[in-house]
């Protein structure tokens, strides 16, 4: 099957990309690595000896780039739909995170422990329909929320992706009513054009 022009536009971007001609050279799975290595330089969300979850974690960019700064004494549990290539220091179940399932397999592989940093890079497949992809990108933060509820412990920290638009507002101002302190960060490997944002909420509170 041909490809449109559009999909021959975005491929050409795609080997033009700085960064992901930097993440190969580097031997990391994807760009996304940098919007996360951003984030740590200037929030220090990884430290060694951490309990950290990665929902969404395939290709494992994420979880790679975490695990260098966890391990030893520390571990990523990674949860995605798609197959992922095993990665040291990396505990990945492959399951849907709606579905009840993993979320059980999740809760099996922490165990007793309480995790330090749940982080969210999860999206649906879009459509190109701002009015249907947005409220599905909404739902799955909202999962992320309540989900790192559920296991951070008190102090804890949550960074999740959010799209700018319908939703965005009413998410910031519950992770404001249940976390210390919200930041939002435009990380420079996020695309300009892109709504794409994350939301850092650092503190549970009991």
């Amino acid at each position: 099957m041909a490809r449109t022009k559009s999909s021959q536009r975005w491929l050409r971007e795609h080997r033009e990309d700085p960064y992901v001609q930097r993440a190969r050279r580097e031997g990391f799975r994807s760009r996304a690595v940098y919007k996360l290595q951003e984030i740590q330089n200037r929030d220090r969300i990884l430290r060694p000896g951490s309990v950290v979850v990665d929902l969404g974690a395939a290709p494992g960019g994420w979880s790679q780039f975490a695990a260098r700064r966890v391990v030893p004494g520390g571990v990523v549990i990674a949860l995605d739909i798609l197959a992922m290539e095993p990665l040291p220091g990396v505990d990945f179940i492959q399951g849907d995170f709606r579905e009840l399932q993993p979320l059980e397999a999740l809760r099996a592989r922490l165990g007793a422990r309480r995790a330090d940093l749940v982080m969210s890079d999860m999206a649906p497949n879009t459509s190109g329909i701002r009015a249907v992809d947005q409220p599905r990108t909404v739902y799955l933060a909202e999962l992320a929320v309540e989900w790192a509820r559920e296991v951070l412990h008190p102090g804890g920290d949550l960074l999740v992706k959010m799209f700018q638009g319908a939703g965005f507002d009413p998410l910031l101002k519950e992770l404001r009513m249940g976390f210390t302190k919200v930041l939002v960060r435009k990380p420079d490997a996020s695309r300009a054009r892109s709504a794409e944002v994350y939301l850092l909420a650092r503190g549970l509170k009991v």
